[in-house]
């Protein structure tokens, strides 16, 4: 589990055999979760400035593999007893989204995110979603975009200033949403204030 709160930005040294390897100042150990641009994976290698981490071929068909170059995202999973700031983040990437435009607005920039129209359910204005693993609160959502105001230390501290129109990002959805939405295709029985009150209790 992760907060979707950037630890640092590592460097990419280099991708072969599956194995992605990269330098930072984390030092994770052996087996480690760990988030690489939202995506959750295991740490398979240790090196005197860094780590190196698998994905598996399933990952791979997941995420935005051309953006595991240059600086990445890095996030540790959460240990018991973290401060929590974020908001709940699996690691788990539910699609790839592309950025349509950037609006300078003055002291933040609005991004508009294309995405498939059939995770535009998942997507809800005011709520929570995770872009290359940063926890960040959506505004507007529309029938196959949405729209997020990024501050200007999140730009500078993140890939979000290195984004251009036509860069592709994964996405991971909130948690909620996607739990509730896979429940309601598959029960047969309308949900019951009851039913959704214990959800919400493991939320």
């Amino acid at each position: 589990m992760f907060t979707g709160l950037i630890r640092e930005m590592g460097t990419v040294t280099s991708f072969q055999n599956n194995t992605l390897s990269l330098t930072a100042v984390h030092r994770p150990k052996l087996g480690d979760s760990i988030a690489i641009n939202g995506a959750c994976l295991s740490v398979v290698g240790l090196q005197r400035r860094g780590f190196s981490v698998e994905l598996s071929p399933e990952t791979q068909r997941h995420i935005a593999m051309e953006r595991l170059r240059h600086h990445v995202h890095v996030e540790p999973a959460m240990i018991m007893g973290d401060r929590f700031e974020g908001h709940m983040v699996q690691g788990h990437i539910d699609t790839i989204g592309t950025v349509e435009k950037i609006v300078n607005t003055g002291n933040s920039y609005d991004v508009f995110i294309q995405v498939a129209p059939e995770f535009i359910p998942l997507i809800v204005p005011k709520g929570s979603i995770a872009i290359d693993g940063v926890s960040l609160t959506v505004n507007d959502v529309y029938s196959e975009s949405f729209r997020l105001t990024i501050i200007p230390i999140t730009m500078n501290e993140t890939l979000f200033g290195s984004y251009t129109q036509g860069v592709r990002v994964n996405i991971e959805t909130d948690m909620f949403a996607r739990y509730m939405q896979h429940l309601l295709q598959h029960r047969q029985k309308t949900l019951s204030w009851d039913d959704i009150s214990n959800i919400t209790a493991l939320y």
